[in-house]
């Protein structure tokens, strides 16, 4: 299993993490992504892809530890990324588009011009036939993922910066400064709200019932979404939260914060007594302003995401549930669109991710 972070300082961290008697988190490797601030990483079990303020998206093999190529579709910062199982990659950004890739090829589908003012983020549905954004024009989008239309818009009073499916998919919320509303997908509307003291930052669903929240602040707050009360609160960092992941490893759960203060932790959770705070696994120091955060899976037999499991199984059954563009393909290929063409991809020469101590090693040997 992999850390991947991305900062500030224009870096994509590599951390090893193995589990033991005691988690330990080694370095593997410190490459430099992009030539502004990163702003969006996302994982498959395959590929990182990331996004940034200078436009691009770059791929990276994880498995061959190599720079895959860049993406150059948008023509606006990348605010959001999201792989729906191995065959999808959506994409945001500050351009109002939502691009749709094919990562066998890394095709651009097709280039929605989903809303007036910038995408501030977005969800694929679990069975990959819905998609939800929300964007600097106030305004909720549903996608039909199937047909490739605009399902359905639901005006906002404000503008909301983070939208997430729960991984029953049988809710979702939105976020707008310091407040979370949670809706029902049956009815559309609203059930219940969360009010934290400060900004939110990151949230992700720990369960289908229980939201963990992070914000300009050093704590997380477990929330279940039934009473919209807190049940747990811990102090996780120094300085404020920028981004929260969880899953799944061999019955244990692991949260996983990445904070402006330069550390990475992993926490464990138990489940069965969520009023409990988490136990700190492990820590890392990257001494960088970190941004963004995923983990990658190396081994998908034995570790599920939690935020994917039911993307997992509906790719496993594709027979009977269609997921993205795999029934109407041609709805995804707009062959008016030159510039998706002139635009698809860039492959640079494939660069390897090495460790800092790995290159040492060979400037040595090279001078011996």
């Amino acid at each position: 299993m992999e850390l991947v972070a991305g900062c500030y300082e224009q870096v994509l961290f590599g951390f090893a993490a193995r589990p033991a008697e005691s988690w330990t988190v080694v370095a593997d490797f410190t490459h430099h992504a992009h030539s502004a601030s990163l702003s969006a990483v996302a994982v498959n079990n395959r590929y990182v892809a990331t996004g940034s303020r200078d436009e691009t998206i770059q791929i990276y093999d994880m498995k061959k530890k190599i720079e895959h190529g860049a993406l150059l579709q948008h023509n606006g910062t990348i605010t959001c990324l999201e792989f729906y199982g191995t065959a999808h990659l959506l994409s945001g950004a500050e351009d109002g588009l939502i691009c749709i890739w094919n990562t066998k090829r890394w095709e651009c589908l097709k280039s929605i011009k989903a809303h007036k003012g910038h995408v501030t983020s977005l969800s694929i549905h679990p069975s990959g036939k819905l998609a939800l954004s929300v964007g600097t024009d106030k305004t909720l989008r549903t996608w039909n993922l199937v047909e490739g239309r605009s399902a359905f818009i639901k005006n906002l009073k404000q503008n909301a910066h983070i939208i997430k499916w729960s991984p029953d998919g049988e809710r979702y919320v939105t976020v707008i400064t310091n407040k979370v509303d949670i809706y029902r997908l049956d009815t559309a509307s609203i059930t219940g709200t969360i009010t934290a003291e400060k900004r939110i930052s990151s949230l992700i669903f720990i369960t289908d019932y229980i939201l963990a929240i992070a914000g300009d602040d050093e704590m997380i707050r477990l929330y279940s979404c039934d009473s919209q009360k807190c049940v747990c609160e811990f102090k996780a960092h120094e300085n404020r939260i920028k981004d929260i992941y969880s899953f799944e490893r061999e019955e244990q759960h692991v949260i996983v914060t990445a904070s402006s203060d330069g550390y990475i932790k992993m926490w464990s959770l138990d489940l069965n007594k969520t009023k409990d705070v988490p136990s700190l696994l492990c820590e890392v120091n990257t001494k960088a302003r970190l941004t963004c955060l995923a983990v990658w899976l190396d081994q998908a037999s034995e570790m599920n995401e939690n935020s994917d499991k039911a993307a997992t199984s509906s790719q496993a059954n594709e027979d009977e549930k269609p997921s993205i563009v795999r029934k109407k393909k041609v709805c995804w290929t707009d062959k008016s669109d030159k510039t998706a063409k002139r635009k698809r991809k860039i492959t640079p020469e494939k660069k390897r991710l090495e460790a800092p101590l790995q290159k040492k090693k060979k400037k040595r040997n090279s001078s011996t």
